[in-house]
């Protein structure tokens, strides 16, 4: 099954971008206007965001986001055989800026969200990067697309570690130079060991792994901010969150994560990953019994 699925989508990712860009259009009209995908989802996240916006302002969100959407989903088949030249035209942004960090001989760890297209920016900072580069995943439970999308992402360099062996299997690491890349805005499996925060107003659970991970490692902790500059070129630019992150109090790092991603999906709502059920969890003082400490907010 992985052969074929593989061989497949890598004669699909050959194609030129127009020609990809062609089936992206039709697989908008086609999971918007006909199936209507998860829409449900979309405009109930983006009432939670944006209540002071009206029906027809979120539904014109909506559709820029699918098509945002498509886009991703077809840029990503391409990464199965584009060139390093044309990923880094496609995906540019502040490299030196991080890269400069490298003479102080601490390591750097990034945070961002899903925000389109993580896929490029992966492969973008494994070329750009001194680091060597490390990429946090969730393994697919489908076996066949799992393998795909490590080849895919493993491409240029990145080492992947799984989210559900992190410890293990970053411990041969640990010694050397490297830099981690977060996906912070992930919904835990257990609210019970998450940061409670307020996203867009409402209490919502984000994972600890993160900044836990920051605070072992004593990482120079880093915001990924990704702009989409026009069809198929995006733009990162870094922000330092934290050189001191030991320094600060516990949930400091992901509230600071937070109120960066709020800042990025007001500027550019359209890029960002809808159909997640982001607030599909409700706060129950009752399941705490320090519940208090884990939703104060710290001091900024």
């Amino acid at each position: 099954m992985y052969y074929l699925l593989y061989g497949f989508l890598y004669l699909v990712s050959l194609l030129p971008f127009w020609i990809l860009y062609r089936i992206s259009d039709f697989a908008y009209f086609l999971i918007y206007y006909i199936i209507g995908y998860r829409k449900d989802i979309v405009l109930f996240n983006l009432t939670i965001a944006f209540p002071e916006k009206s029906l027809e302002e979120k539904k014109a969100i909506s559709k820029k986001f699918y098509r945002n959407f498509t886009d991703n989903f077809i840029e990503t088949i391409k990464l199965l055989s584009i060139s390093k030249k044309e990923i880094k035209k496609r995906f540019t942004g502040e490299f030196d800026k991080v890269n400069e960090y490298y003479a102080t001989g601490r390591n750097v760890q990034y945070h961002l969200g899903h925000f389109f297209n993580w896929e490029f920016g992966n492969l973008s900072l494994s070329l750009n990067s001194i680091f060597p580069v490390l990429l946090i995943y969730m393994p697919l439970k489908n076996e066949a697309m799992d393998k795909i999308f490590y080849k895919l992402r493993s491409r240029f360099g990145s080492k992947l570690l799984a989210a559900t062996n992190y410890l293990k299997e970053f411990k041969p690491y640990i010694r050397q130079r490297f830099s981690l890349i977060f996906v912070g805005d992930q919904n835990p499996g257990i609210t019970e060991n998450a940061y409670w925060f307020n996203f867009f107003g409402r209490l919502t659970p984000f994972v600890t792994g993160p900044e836990k991970s920051a605070r072992l490692n004593n990482t120079i902790t880093m915001y990924a901010k990704f702009t989409k500059l026009k069809r198929g070129y995006y733009y990162v630019s870094f922000h330092l969150m934290t050189d001191e992150v030991r320094k600060l109090q516990e949930g400091e790092v992901t509230k600071r994560m937070i109120d960066f991603i709020e800042d990025t999906i007001r500027e550019q709502p359209e890029i960002y990953l809808w159909t997640h059920r982001r607030w599909k969890h409700q706060f129950d003082p009752s399941r705490y019994t320090n519940y208090e400490e884990k939703i104060k907010q710290p001091s900024p």
